[in-house]
Protein backbone atom coordinates (compact mmCIF):
# COMPACT_ATOMS: atom_id res chain seq x y z
CA UNK A 1 0.00 0.00 0.00
CA UNK A 2 2.86 2.40 0.80
CA UNK A 3 4.31 1.79 -2.68
CA UNK A 4 1.01 2.68 -4.32
CA UNK A 5 0.69 5.92 -2.33
CA UNK A 6 4.33 6.85 -2.99
CA UNK A 7 3.87 6.14 -6.70
CA UNK A 8 0.76 8.34 -6.80
CA UNK A 9 2.52 11.19 -4.99
CA UNK A 10 5.59 11.00 -7.23
CA UNK A 11 3.42 10.78 -10.32
CA UNK A 12 1.57 13.93 -9.28
CA UNK A 13 4.79 15.78 -8.47
CA UNK A 14 6.41 14.88 -11.78
CA UNK A 15 3.41 15.56 -14.00
CA UNK A 16 1.26 17.88 -11.87
CA UNK A 17 2.58 20.97 -13.63
CA UNK A 18 1.47 19.69 -17.01
CA UNK A 19 -2.06 20.98 -16.61
CA UNK A 20 -4.07 23.67 -18.34
CA UNK A 21 -5.56 26.72 -16.58
CA UNK A 22 -9.16 26.25 -15.49
CA UNK A 23 -11.73 27.34 -18.03
CA UNK A 24 -9.33 27.05 -20.98
CA UNK A 25 -9.30 24.45 -23.71
CA UNK A 26 -6.51 23.41 -26.04
CA UNK A 27 -7.27 23.56 -29.75
CA UNK A 28 -8.63 20.51 -31.53
CA UNK A 29 -7.95 19.21 -35.05
CA UNK A 30 -4.25 19.86 -34.37
CA UNK A 31 -1.78 18.61 -37.01
CA UNK A 32 1.61 18.09 -35.42
CA UNK A 33 3.38 17.75 -38.79
CA UNK A 34 2.31 21.30 -39.68
CA UNK A 35 3.45 22.58 -36.28
CA UNK A 36 7.00 21.22 -36.51
CA UNK A 37 9.80 23.56 -37.52
CA UNK A 38 10.90 26.88 -36.08
CA UNK A 39 8.69 29.38 -34.25
CA UNK A 40 9.76 32.85 -33.11
CA UNK A 41 8.66 34.35 -29.83
CA UNK A 42 6.77 37.59 -30.45
CA UNK A 43 5.67 38.25 -26.87
CA UNK A 44 5.64 36.49 -23.50
CA UNK A 45 4.82 36.95 -19.87
CA UNK A 46 8.03 37.33 -17.89
CA UNK A 47 9.52 34.31 -16.14
CA UNK A 48 12.96 33.49 -14.82
CA UNK A 49 14.04 30.95 -17.43
CA UNK A 50 13.81 33.43 -20.33
CA UNK A 51 14.50 36.67 -18.49
CA UNK A 52 16.81 38.97 -20.45
CA UNK A 53 16.73 36.89 -23.64
CA UNK A 54 16.14 38.33 -27.10
CA UNK A 55 15.87 36.57 -30.46
CA UNK A 56 14.06 33.67 -28.81
CA UNK A 57 12.99 30.75 -30.97
CA UNK A 58 11.75 27.22 -30.52
CA UNK A 59 12.31 24.44 -33.03
CA UNK A 60 10.10 21.34 -32.90
CA UNK A 61 11.09 18.05 -34.55
CA UNK A 62 9.15 14.78 -34.57
CA UNK A 63 10.64 11.92 -32.57
CA UNK A 64 10.48 8.23 -33.49
CA UNK A 65 8.67 7.48 -30.21
CA UNK A 66 5.73 9.76 -31.13
CA UNK A 67 6.99 12.71 -29.11
CA UNK A 68 8.61 15.95 -30.18
CA UNK A 69 12.16 17.17 -29.68
CA UNK A 70 12.23 20.80 -28.52
CA UNK A 71 15.17 23.16 -28.96
CA UNK A 72 14.69 26.57 -27.30
CA UNK A 73 17.26 29.22 -28.10
CA UNK A 74 17.75 32.87 -27.16
CA UNK A 75 20.43 35.54 -26.93
CA UNK A 76 21.45 36.66 -23.44
CA UNK A 77 22.12 40.39 -23.83
CA UNK A 78 23.93 40.74 -20.49
CA UNK A 79 26.37 37.92 -21.18
CA UNK A 80 26.49 38.56 -24.95
CA UNK A 81 26.07 34.88 -25.75
CA UNK A 82 23.50 32.42 -27.04
CA UNK A 83 21.74 30.11 -24.62
CA UNK A 84 19.88 27.00 -25.62
CA UNK A 85 18.11 24.12 -23.94
CA UNK A 86 16.89 20.84 -25.38
CA UNK A 87 13.77 19.09 -24.23
CA UNK A 88 11.11 16.56 -25.15
CA UNK A 89 7.37 16.94 -25.45
CA UNK A 90 4.63 14.32 -25.42
CA UNK A 91 0.91 14.58 -26.08
CA UNK A 92 -1.29 14.50 -23.01
CA UNK A 93 -4.46 13.66 -24.90
CA UNK A 94 -4.64 12.37 -28.45
CA UNK A 95 -2.39 13.84 -31.16
CA UNK A 96 -5.21 15.96 -32.57
CA UNK A 97 -5.42 18.07 -29.40
CA UNK A 98 -2.82 20.83 -28.96
CA UNK A 99 -1.96 19.85 -25.42
CA UNK A 100 1.47 18.54 -24.49
CA UNK A 101 3.72 18.03 -21.51
CA UNK A 102 7.28 19.27 -21.96
CA UNK A 103 10.40 18.41 -20.00
CA UNK A 104 13.76 20.12 -20.06
CA UNK A 105 14.79 18.56 -16.75
CA UNK A 106 13.43 15.03 -16.51
CA UNK A 107 11.37 13.92 -14.63
CA UNK A 108 9.69 17.33 -14.26
CA UNK A 109 7.10 18.29 -16.87
CA UNK A 110 5.33 21.53 -17.67
CA UNK A 111 2.16 22.13 -19.63
CA UNK A 112 2.31 23.37 -23.22
CA UNK A 113 -1.22 24.28 -24.26
CA UNK A 114 -2.00 25.72 -27.68
CA UNK A 115 -5.14 27.75 -27.03
CA UNK A 116 -5.30 29.58 -30.36
CA UNK A 117 -3.74 28.77 -33.72
CA UNK A 118 -3.85 29.85 -37.34
CA UNK A 119 -5.19 26.47 -38.45
CA UNK A 120 -4.87 27.23 -42.17
CA UNK A 121 -1.26 28.35 -42.40
CA UNK A 122 0.09 27.49 -38.95
CA UNK A 123 1.69 30.94 -39.01
CA UNK A 124 0.91 32.07 -35.44
CA UNK A 125 -0.05 30.50 -32.12
CA UNK A 126 -1.11 31.50 -28.63
CA UNK A 127 0.37 29.11 -26.07
CA UNK A 128 0.01 28.94 -22.30
CA UNK A 129 1.53 26.88 -19.55
CA UNK A 130 -0.19 25.12 -16.65
CA UNK A 131 -1.23 28.43 -15.05
CA UNK A 132 -2.04 31.93 -16.24
CA UNK A 133 1.50 33.00 -15.31
CA UNK A 134 2.82 31.55 -18.58
CA UNK A 135 1.81 32.88 -22.00
CA UNK A 136 3.54 33.13 -25.36
CA UNK A 137 2.64 34.58 -28.73
CA UNK A 138 4.58 32.65 -31.38
CA UNK A 139 4.93 33.11 -35.12
CA UNK A 140 6.71 31.50 -38.04
CA UNK A 141 8.23 34.83 -38.98
CA UNK A 142 10.13 37.24 -36.73
CA UNK A 143 7.28 39.74 -36.99
CA UNK A 144 3.55 39.45 -37.51
CA UNK A 145 0.79 41.88 -38.37
CA UNK A 146 -0.25 44.15 -35.49
CA UNK A 147 -3.92 43.21 -36.03
CA UNK A 148 -3.07 39.55 -35.37
CA UNK A 149 -1.14 40.45 -32.22
CA UNK A 150 -4.01 42.66 -31.02
CA UNK A 151 -6.50 39.83 -31.65
CA UNK A 152 -4.36 37.29 -29.74
CA UNK A 153 -3.92 39.75 -26.86
CA UNK A 154 -7.68 40.27 -26.72
CA UNK A 155 -8.22 36.49 -26.58
CA UNK A 156 -5.61 36.17 -23.83
CA UNK A 157 -7.05 39.12 -21.90
CA UNK A 158 -10.57 37.66 -22.11
CA UNK A 159 -9.09 34.37 -20.83
CA UNK A 160 -7.73 36.01 -17.69
CA UNK A 161 -4.06 36.56 -18.57
CA UNK A 162 -2.33 39.76 -17.44
CA UNK A 163 -1.66 40.99 -20.95
CA UNK A 164 -0.53 44.40 -19.70
CA UNK A 165 2.57 42.54 -18.43
CA UNK A 166 3.54 41.11 -21.84
CA UNK A 167 7.15 41.55 -22.92
CA UNK A 168 7.63 42.07 -26.66
CA UNK A 169 10.66 40.10 -27.74
CA UNK A 170 13.32 41.76 -29.86
CA UNK A 171 13.92 39.70 -33.01
CA UNK A 172 16.74 40.86 -35.26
Amino acid sequence: MKKVILTMILSFLFTGCAGIPSGLKAIDKFEVEKYTGTWYEIARLDHSFERGLTNVSATYTLRDDGGIDVLNKGFDTKKSKWKQVKGKAYFIDDKTTGRLKVTFFWPFYGGYNIINLDKEGYSYALVCGPTRKYLWILAREKTIDKNIIDNLIEIADDSGFKTDKLIYVEQN
